[in-house]
């Protein structure tokens, strides 16, 4: 059992925030807490009160519906209608069950004590395991805004119940948490009635200087922290009062207290705000002395959630409105560490400009966000103990690492692989990718830069070269060599690592855009460059999704779900055949889940399956699969899909289910379409397996010059977007096999003919309220980058090494764009 809450034996039904110390955690949850040292240290804090965890208890032990709450619970996660009826039952339980008469009273009586009963309360879930290492309940419990004395006690017993979703009891059940010992408390406190909200770093979330990002935005905070809109961000040095840099976003949206109902509603910025300063010079400079105020108090660096309510400016400081603090919690990022990362030269903004392992490219040459390097000089001096070069071909993954050669030429050969060997293969397919993932580094004889070894070892984090042409030929099982991802270089000895304490240069060392780590979401979120072009991620193997998720991404633009298929080990047809609808659907599941909780509430476009009849071959059943002379112009994508509708309808089961237990924020995208006909059929079979494509967003993927000239019947089926994937994109118009290193040269995704096909399609999906991304390979090139933005795509979806160049690429051209429109 994991002991999560203790829970006192004189339970106290309500406790002031003046009364409430970081002592009270069990009773009061990490929200509660915190409320309570501010107040205490006499910070400017909302007045309100806390239904004590001991209350939730004495809720569940008085009515006696603990007993069978925690057995209704007690379910298979991997059954989608027992996990259904659990979190409909246990709701149901707590919802309409009354609230014995001491607990109402006291509630009520504490309520009427704050502005004499008129008050509109935020009601808030603080969860008593909010924190642990290993789990994270963050958004997992409900908060109620603008709350009245009518719905006070409903509101509360709401977020007792939100302890009992379906993506709750499905996330503790997979942790191994015993749901009954994980409590809950709730926060009542007044609303702040705010024109202005956000977040602010007391300090640098991941070098801990002084340096305090604020971000800001109109209305209630609710948007800024939910992803409703994207907010203004300035950058303060603390110690100086200096303002290092102000980025304005257009703030399309912002949550305000409706007057009529005293609901809380999204609502349309006025026009001449959307592009308006949120904070003024003179707020900017309360903030920071407020958060170093806030950060003297605990002696640790804070995030602290803050508003602005209305008023008049003050003569005397130039500031409008009351401060007012919401919640404060510490940064966890931070580095206290002497990786090389310290010493990284670092922009006016603040962010580390210096990738490890390699220069970063500009914005038509080569280099790792622009898709690799081939190696070109065979005789490059190095101090790392490393000969003479072996090999040279295609710089897929950046950095360096030492290793044993594990050449696999079958599957069988997969098990010898070790921690820190190097796999050597003629190419790798989605079968290796357990053991790419214990791998220290990847070599194959065949395969471009957008093969499935690079992919897969760019988003793993391992260094690559790929395209060598005989490495399994030219190796020896066993032998030590030196990798070099940025040169595309492999060079006979180097220093093996042999300890859990090797030397750090030893180890492979990725871009470090994609080596936050473990640093908390949020904190990557405020140190990125704030755009209006979204930059997201794509992914193919989910045990990756924390290491994407920490690149401050956007969200998921692009995941394969034909690596959660193939690494099964049997076709669709054969694991359905031999295991059962149910059984490929939790596969599916288990997978996209792990990526969907990472990134909540950030979206997930989920690829539906997309393998080439060779991939399948391999697999158990493959012997039923089609001999294809060009498997990549044969039967894949949605064309498989539409005329295998019983297997097609399984897999859009799994996108249901995941919608049932919770993850709203996953998106369906059908690939390989080539016009409208495709798009409807698919469409039909989305609303039979009983998703709304009207409630839920879907889309399509642009791949083939057809699809892209015949984008005005696409958008008439109703798509919410559509993805332009270059890898197949460029193939098809350029007659190029990206694969085929022997052409790689003629594979550019950059061609006249492959932009017209594009901007075009944008043009077309912005004259009708269709949004519009890229995720190919391309989408890691800083010169394709910057002829999308000026295209005004939406978004683009780089790999996870290439997140953070690209992010910083997009501002770039923005502000470009900005200055040339008011010169």
């Amino acid at each position: 059992m994991v002991v999560v809450a203790v829970v006192s034996d004189t339970p106290m039904t309500v406790l002031w925030l003046d009364d409430v110390t970081a002592d009270d955690f069990d009773s009061v949850g990490g929200k509660g807490a915190s409320l309570g040292e501010l107040t205490a240290a006499g910070l400017p804090v909302p007045p309100g009160f806390i239904v004590s965890a001991e209350t939730y208890r004495s809720f569940l032990d008085e009515t006696g519906i603990a007993e069978e709450l925690f057995e209704v619970v007690d379910v298979d996660p991997g059954d989608s209608e027992a996990l259904a009826r659990a979190a409909e039952r246990a709701q149901e339980l707590i919802r309409e069950t009354e609230m014995p008469e001491s607990i109402r009273e006291s509630i009520l009586a504490a309520y009427d004590d704050l502005d004499d009963g008129a008050a509109s309360v935020a009601v808030r879930s603080s969860a008593t395991a909010e924190d642990l290492p290993d789990a994270s309940f963050a958004g997992q419990q409900e908060t109620f805004l603008n709350v009245d004395r009518s719905r006070l006690l409903d509101s509360v017993r709401d977020c007792w119940a939100s302890l009992f979703t379906q993506r709750a009891i499905y996330y503790r059940n997979k942790k191994g948490f015993d749901h009954d010992v994980v409590n809950i408390a709730v926060v009542v406190q007044r609303m702040v009635d705010a024109e202005r909200s956000g977040v602010m770093f007391t300090s640098h979330p991941t070098t801990g200087d002084s340096r305090v990002i604020v971000e800001a935005a109109w209305g209630l905070g609710e948007a800024v922290v939910s992803g409703a809109v994207s907010p203004d961000r300035y950058v303060v040095d603390r110690e100086t009062g200096e303002i290092l840099s102000v980025d304005v976003s257009t703030k399309k949206v912002m949550h305000v207290r409706d007057e009529e109902t005293g609901e809380t509603i999204e609502r349309a910025v006025p026009e001449d705000k959307r592009d308006e300063r949120v904070l003024s010079e003179a707020d900017l400079e309360r903030l920071v002395e407020m958060g170093d105020t806030v950060q003297t108090h605990y002696g640790d660096p804070q995030d602290v959630e803050w508003a602005i309510d209305e008023g008049e400016e003050d003569p005397e400081t130039g500031t409008r409105g009351d401060l007012l603090l919401l919640q404060s919690r510490p940064i966890t990022t931070i580095d206290d560490g002497d990786d090389s990362t310290a010493d990284a030269e670092t922009s006016e903004e603040g962010e580390t400009a210096a990738s490890v392992g390699g220069d970063q490219a500009d914005a038509g040459g080569a280099g790792t966000a622009d898709g690799g390097t081939q190696a070109e000089n065979a005789a490059e001096d190095s101090d790392d103990g490393a000969g003479e070069v072996a090999l040279t071909g295609f710089g897929a993954s950046p950095g360096t690492v030492a290793g044993k050669v594990r050449i696999v030429r079958t599957l069988d050969h997969l098990d010898r692989v070790g921690e820190g060997d190097l796999i050597v293969a003629e190419m790798t397919t989605p079968d290796m990718v357990p053991a790419m993932e214990r791998a220290a580094g990847i070599i194959t004889d065949e395969g471009g830069m957008t093969s499935h070894a690079s992919i897969i070892s760019r988003e793993l984090g391992v260094p690559a070269v790929v395209g060598t042409g005989d490495a399994t030929q030219t190796l020896s099982d066993g032998e030590v060599v030196t990798v070099d991802g940025d040169k595309g270089t492999v060079r006979r000895g180097g220093a093996e690592p042999d300890s859990e304490d090797e030397d750090e240069e030893s180890e492979p060392k990725p871009a470090a855009a994609a080596q936050v780590g473990a640093s908390d979401r949020a904190a990557a979120l405020a140190s990125k460059p704030m755009t209006a072009t979204d930059v997201k991620v794509n992914l193919s193997v989910p045990d990756a999704a924390e290491r994407a998720a920490d690149t401050g991404a956007d969200g998921v633009g692009l995941l394969r779900t034909e690596h959660m298929v193939l690494s099964t080990g049997r076709t669709p047809e054969r694991y359905i055949e031999e295991e059962g609808a149910d059984a490929f659907v939790s596969e599916l599941v288990d997978g996209i889940q792990k990526v969907a909780e990472a990134f909540y509430p950030r979206p997930v476009r989920v690829r539906t399956l997309d393998a080439p009849t060779d991939e399948f071959r391999e697999l158990e059943g493959g012997e039923n699969e089609p001999h294809e002379h060009n498997p990549m112009l044969g039967w894949r994508g949605v064309r498989r899909s539409l005329d295998q509708p019983d297997v097609f309808t399984t897999e859009l089961a799994a996108f249901r289910q995941l919608y049932d237990i919770g993850y709203d924020n996953v998106e369906v995208m059908f690939p390989l379409v080539n016009d409208a006909e495709d798009v409807i059929r698919a469409r039909e079979l989305l609303v039979e397996a009983g998703i709304d494509p009207d409630k839920r967003p879907w889309g399509v993927m642009i791949e083939t010059p057809a699809a892209a000239l015949s984008i005005d019947g696409i958008v008439e089926t109703g798509v919410d977007f559509v993805s332009f994937g270059t890898n197949d994109l460029t193939q098809y118009t350029l007659a190029v096999d990206r694969n085929n290193e022997r052409i790689a040269d003629r594979f550019d995704e950059l061609h006249p003919a492959v932009l017209e096909l594009i901007e075009s399609t944008i043009e077309t999906c912005r004259e009708t309220d269709v949004s519009t991304s890229i995720c190919g390979q391309a989408a890691s090139k800083p010169a394709m980058v910057e002829a999308l933005v000026e295209a005004g795509i939406t978004s683009v979806s780089p790999n996870v090494d290439a997140v953070h160049d690209v992010q910083r690429e997009a501002k770039r051209v923005e502000q470009r764009l900005l200055l040339d429109s008011v010169r």
